[in-house]
């Protein structure tokens, strides 16, 4: 569904805005299915979940998918995991007859109805962006930001409340009363693992002293003068750690702090 309504707003966009030719028209997007609907509890179902979501994908025609590993709710994924993940779109694209057809929706009242709706909706809020002063000027009143927490904080709501209900969360649940179970494999660094890392930090930190220096400060340059900071960050990645290169850009340019 989304899919469709991104190829709709981008091909019109490259059309009448930009006057790009045919080829520029057709969008490649990539889809990885909604790590929110991943949850603790129950955490077996997260596959059924991601397996409907990979289905909207590969029926809408995605150019390229990532499928989440049940797990991820509690830990980095594990190679079991991660196979089950990648069997879900192995099963679809390969027994499932339906995905070989290539438009199995078209047509479907309800697919064109939800198109629509959706495309309005997203055009809505362009429009709300624009009225901002474009991405720059609604991220400097933190529109963006603030639109995301609004939803993030509905939706927890909505779950917490049961308006919203989750099979094994906060309805429907086991006998047991649906704890979150641990899965076999949890991936945690050991502590060898974390003394190493800080050890190679510390190393990194004495050995390029001089030249992190310069490059701090052309970054911090680059930043104050608005320009495009990209050229040196990549030389800064070189010879800084990311919490040096973070902290720089924090002293030039602010530290975003959450409002609620």
């Amino acid at each position: 569904m989304i899919g469709r309504v991104a190829r709709l707003i981008w091909a019109k966009a490259m059309k009448f805005k930009y006057k790009a030719d045919a080829r520029s028209q057709m969008l490649k997007y990539h889809i990885q299915t909604s790590g929110r609907s991943l949850h603790a509890q129950e955490i077996d179902f997260n596959d059924i979940r991601t397996t409907l979501q990979a289905l909207y994908a590969i029926y809408d025609n995605c150019n390229s998918l990532h499928t989440n590993a049940y797990d991820e709710a509690i830990t980095t994924p594990t190679e079991e995991s991660v196979r089950r993940a990648m069997a879900i779109q192995m099963i679809i694209n390969n027994e499932l007859g339906l995905a070989k057809n290539q438009n199995p929706l078209q047509g479907a009242f309800i697919i064109e109805e939800l198109t629509d709706l959706v495309e309005e909706a997203v055009m809505l809020e362009f429009e709300r962006i624009s009225e901002r002063g474009g991405v720059l000027g609604a991220m400097e009143t933190m529109y963006q930001r603030s639109r995301i927490q609004e939803e993030s904080l509905y939706y927890e709501t909505l779950k917490h409340t049961g308006k919203l209900p989750i099979i094994g969360v906060n309805t429907f649940l086991s006998s047991k009363g649906s704890p979150t179970v641990l899965p076999g494999e949890i991936i945690r660094a050991t502590e060898e693992e974390k003394q190493y890392q800080i050890n190679m930090l510390e190393s990194l930190h004495k050995t390029n002293a001089a030249k992190s220096a310069v490059m701090i400060d052309s970054l911090k340059r680059a930043a104050t003068k608005n320009n495009n900071i990209f050229e040196s960050l990549m030389e800064a990645t070189k010879v800084c750690s990311i919490g040096q290169i973070t902290d720089a850009l924090f002293e030039v340019g602010g530290q975003y702090r959450r409002n609620m």
